[in-house]
């Protein structure tokens, strides 16, 4: 069976703009389109009507969205932006104002077109887009050894890719030659997950550090290869040192190269404290020599398909509440004001590591200078060993992975991270 004509109609636009990108869109991205000739067309055409008997949705006898008092008495915000659906789009000026947000947090994005975002269900489902996108069975992921767990089933279990790993660290720093070696090749297609701050180590690379990455991406371009850079920034803004890398690489990768779409997947979760409203965003970039916005609009409804074809559209009462918050005066005041606490008890975690040296017989930290996490390597005990002794002993809990224990230290206040150290450092020692 063949293309629906919509999805023709968008992958020709592709195709003007930049042909490359066709090669980097799994079947799934080929085939999907945004309905909006059918139902969807419909109702827009409807719209402002004296009768519109189009709209799925129920109303009261005064044209509101129907609803039940025991709900909206709860809630503070105009009904129309809690009960009604959202578009499989995003609220468009949650989208605008994300987009502009990326801008002021990214200098490096200055006179650099990117897309518009679609709103996800958060940042899970947006990798989970950008698989249905970009990954076809049998195609390899790359991604660092120290990753997020939650990969494979978004990207092998759900969409059958391979997952290859390349080694995080090297000398107390990211391995770029590692990373190197996987996009070595010539004429093929890479699809690379950079995820900074990185979960579970909390590192992000230095301002040299990317700069490599960067240059090791856009050389393996010039050799033909087809790069799709899924930059996972769940942690985004969470930096605790100087010298570190402030920005996405999504920056820095946004025009690199005519092969290199920088995917962007990022949200309100963790950058805004809201990890229940499931509020997440995709934005695309690429260098091109074609209309732009022809490809970016294509990429758009062709995301936006997909997210109407798995979920619908995103809850609008998340939308509604995080984009009242942006545009709040306090806003910024409020962030830093987190931020601040985070960053003592990162703090705390440092002079902790430094002062107790007896800490070295048994544990050492991997590399860390952000986000929620930093990670202990045991030089003596299992993971799992330690974190049973640390639950049954220590009334403490952490994740094992292995020979390493990962330690949120988001979720434990800057007076009890002494003792938690102390409890590892007991468990260990017997």
């Amino acid at each position: 069976m063949g293309l629906n004509p919509l999805a023709e109609e968008l992958n020709e636009k592709i195709m003007q703009a930049n042909p490359n990108v066709m090669g980097m869109l799994s079947d799934k991205g080929k085939a999907i389109f945004f309905p909006y000739k059918g139902i969807l067309g419909q109702s827009a055409e409807a719209k402002g009507k004296k009768i519109n008997a189009t709209i799925g949705i129920a109303l009261e006898d005064d044209g509101s969205p129907m609803r039940l008092n025991s709900i909206a008495s709860n809630i503070s915000l105009n009904p129309k932006d809690v009960f009604t659906y959202a578009s499989s789009y995003g609220k468009h000026e949650l989208r605008e104002k994300w987009k502009e947000m990326i801008y002021e947090k990214n200098p490096s994005l200055k006179d650099k077109e990117i897309s518009l975002s679609v709103v996800t269900n958060a940042l899970t489902h947006g990798l989970s887009m950008a698989g249905y996108m970009f990954v076809n069975e049998g195609d390899k992921v790359i991604i660092p050894d120290m990753m997020w767990g939650n990969y494979k089933l978004v990207f092998a279990n759900a969409y059958g890719a391979e997952i290859e790993l390349f080694n995080t660290f090297k000398d107390n720093g990211f391995d770029i030659e590692s990373l190197k070696e996987k996009l070595n090749g010539e004429n093929e297609k890479k699809i690379l997950v950079l995820n900074f701050p990185n979960n579970p180590t909390g590192y992000t690379p230095t301002d040299e550090e990317a700069k490599q990455i960067t240059e090791i991406i856009k050389e393996s371009a010039e050799k033909g290869n087809k790069i799709i850079v899924i930059c996972d920034d769940a942690y985004f803004g969470l930096v605790f040192e100087e010298g570190v890398f402030k920005e996405s690489m999504f920056s820095y990768l946004a025009d690199i190269h005519e092969n290199v779409l920088a995917v962007k997947a990022d949200g309100a979760t963790k950058e805004d404290y809201v990890w229940g409203f499931r509020t997440g965003f995709i934005t695309y970039g690429i260098k091109c020599s074609g209309d732009k916005n022809e490809l970016y609009e294509a990429l758009e409804a062709k995301t936006a398909g997909a997210v109407r074809g798995s979920i619908s559209n995103a809850p609008h009462i998340s939308q509604s509440l995080v984009l009242n918050a942006f545009n709040s005066k306090n806003y910024a005041a409020e962030k830093q004001e987190k931020h601040e606490i985070l960053k003592g008890r990162f703090d705390k975690v440092k002079e902790i590591l430094e002062a107790k040296e007896g800490y070295k017989e048994f544990f050492e930290a991997l590399p860390f200078n952000s986000g929620y996490f930093m990670c202990i390597k045991l030089k003596k005990h299992d993971g799992e060993e330690i974190r049973k002794t640390l639950l049954q002993k220590y009334d403490t809990g952490l994740i094992a992975l292995g020979d390493i224990l990962r330690v949120a230290f988001s979720a434990v206040s800057e007076d009890k991270i002494p003792e938690l150290f102390d409890n590892i450092y007991n468990a260990c020692k017997g």
